[in-house]
């Protein structure tokens, strides 16, 4: 997928911060199979961005094009199949569900666009530490752990743009690491373009 942005700009953000930013109010191209990591404050519209390019938000001026279409142009059912089938997120706040075990919140998105087979669920979670969890309910594991959960759960569905929200606040370096290797070994795979917020 290929990503444009046209002089991009909340309609909440100050013009001071705005001024600032490396990514607002500027013209931007981003081919299929790059990398974008944005690194900046809190306050400087980064889980905005990710809201803008899912397609919860519309609140700001200019343009945002995937493969030369305006995403504020796209209709319910071209929303739901971007969602579904061209861009996976890992949201800041995660949105696992909690009184599910660790298998079922993963699952939710197999179930809906099968991508991976169970196997390969079960070799990602061995891979980044959480295998002895999958049975377990989510609740009783730590936010690191959540962490990892959501990063597996992203990456069972088809997807051209992986969003990612602060997704290692909680990880130590070296998981951290193992964490991001898989992600982009998954892009690669995929030819697949990952935007990547971290707090400065």
């Amino acid at each position: 997928m290929h990503i444009r942005f046209e002089q991009v700009v909340p309609r909440y953000l100050e013009e001071e911060k705005v001024k600032r930013s490396e990514i607002w109010n500027k013209t931007i191209d981003i081919a299929p199979g790059e990398h974008l990591h944005i690194v900046a404050p809190s306050g400087s519209g980064k889980t905005s961005l990710m809201h803008f390019l899912y397609g919860l938000r519309s609140d700001y001026s200019g343009r945002i094009l995937f493969d030369n279409q305006d995403i504020k142009a796209f209709d319910a059912e071209q929303v739901a199949a971007n969602r579904t089938r061209r861009t996976s997120v890992i949201f800041q706040d995660l949105r696992l569900f909690p009184n599910h075990t660790v298998w079922q919140n993963i699952e939710v998105k197999r179930v809906l666009e099968p991508y991976h087979e169970a196997e390969t669920i079960k070799e990602m979670a061995g891979h980044l530490g959480i295998a002895g969890k999958l049975e377990k309910p989510l609740h009783t594991c730590s936010y690191g752990e959540q962490q990892r959960i959501a990063i597996i759960r992203a990456l069972q569905q088809p997807f051209e743009l992986l969003l990612m929200d602060e997704p290692f606040s909680h990880l130590d370096e070296a998981n951290r690491q193992k964490a991001m290797n898989l992600m982009a070994g998954e892009a690669r795979k995929r030819n697949a373009t990952l935007v990547l917020a971290d707090l400065k």
